[in-house]
């Protein structure tokens, strides 16, 4: 990233912890609201999680005994100091984007980061952080009056893109603070859907996997539990599950719990072998994805423990899909992992729904775990001698 974009980065990081402080102090039916609200709108691509990161530090900072990053700049909260090493993660990025270069016209082109689809972008507003503050920009598509038959029926290649900004040459551009390096957001508020208790924004893969381990972590302080906690926000998920890796490299966990977005499949033109989940069913557990298979233990445990508190769980599997605990597992010699989702409808696009019920929940099954992992429970989890 160029120095210019870093600092106002930075600025608008902090600025954005100034503007939330107030949320936090919110009475219980509208904090969470407020928390996935500014959580959802704040800018945060791979490489790019800034504003993301000092709202992270600043909710979490309350409840924690101590707060280190890793090298890539991953966030990572402890609380308590004895028991097992218990780590509840997230991912801050989302997907996004990043200018490529800018045409003589003013025109930028976009190198997209994280798994979209090409459907899914053209006519479409944009927000590039540039140098002097937020700019829009609109990817623009052939008009219909001009496109052949042919095409009208072709999805648009992600490489015949571009981002226009208003500019009408390079130097307007750049007068604009826009240029190549800059990083590229969706344009799509948080909104609650008619009221109904569902919610529309982007990036709620993950941001409301932020917002459950931040309301556990709360939680967990005023209730007490048997470990040691550490809650790792994650960078650069999108592209690669970088940040957990090197998270789970610092922490070294003997159980690590991955919460993300899950993938909903009540929709038309969904076949419940892609995936099973619906919306207001309840959090779900991955029993495969592409990336990880959980532990059968953590496994077992967390369908008991759901069980015990009412909590429903959607049991899911899902290809073409990879999730942190894909990597905690692989670290400190083996870590026995569980990938935990809120499901959300349209999750690698502009506009994804969630259920507010669902994050709820989450969160209360997040909170029982942990109250259950304690020294000897996790002691099982971790055997694998064979039984006589």
């Amino acid at each position: 990233m160029r120095g210019r974009s870093y600092r106002w980065l930075a600025g608008a990081a902090a600025g954005l912890a100034l503007i939330w402080a107030p949320a936090s102090q919110a009475a219980q039916g509208d904090r969470s609201e407020a928390l996935l609200r500014a959580l959802s709108d704040a800018p945060g691509p791979p490489g790019f999680e800034e504003a993301v990161r000092a709202l992270m530090v600043h909710e979490m900072q309350p409840n924690a005994d101590s707060i280190e990053y890793d090298g890539l700049g991953s966030v990572i909260a402890r609380q308590g100091s004895q028991g097992p090493k218990i780590m509840l993660d997230a991912h801050m990025d989302e997907l996004g984007g990043v200018v490529r270069r800018t045409t003589k016209d003013g025109l930028l082109t976009m190198q997209m980061l994280g798994g979209w689809l090409d459907q899914a972008l053209p006519d479409q507003r944009w927000i590039i952080i540039g140098s002097k503050g937020p700019v829009t920009a609109v990817t623009g598509i052939r008009d219909i009056h001009v496109a052949s038959a042919e095409e009208r029926a072709k999805v648009i290649p992600r490489d015949s893109l571009f981002l226009d900004v208003g500019a009408r040459s390079a130097a307007e551009a750049e007068a604009m603070g826009v240029g190549p390096g800059d990083p590229v957001v969706p344009d799509s508020s948080f909104q609650s859907l008619n009221g109904g208790g569902r919610y529309v924004g982007k990036a709620f893969d993950d941001r409301v996997g932020c917002a459950v381990v931040v309301e556990a972590l709360r939680r967990l302080r005023a209730t007490g539990h048997p470990n040691s906690l550490y809650v790792a926000a994650t960078v650069q998920e999108e592209v690669g599950l970088r940040g957990a890796r090197t998270a789970a490299d610092k922490i070294r966990p003997d159980v690590g719990l991955a919460i993300e977005g899950g993938v909903a499949g009540d929709t038309p033109g969904h076949s419940p072998e892609e995936t099973q989940a619906a919306l207001g069913a309840g959090p779900g557990i991955f029993l495969y994805d592409s990336s990880a298979l959980p532990s059968r233990k953590l496994t077992a445990l967390t369908r008991e423990r759901a069980k015990a508190i009412g909590v429903p769980l959607q049991l899911d599997l899902v290809q073409g899909y990879g999730d942190d605990s894909a990597e905690i597992q692989k670290t400190a010699g083996g870590v026995p992992t569980v990938n935990l989702v809120v499901p959300v409808r349209y999750t690698h696009a502009h506009n994804g729904v969630m259920d507010k019920a669902d994050f709820d929940r989450m969160v209360d099954l997040v909170v029982d775990l942990i109250q259950h992992l304690d020294a000897g429970t996790v002691a099982k989890i971790r055997d694998f001698s064979p039984t006589p």
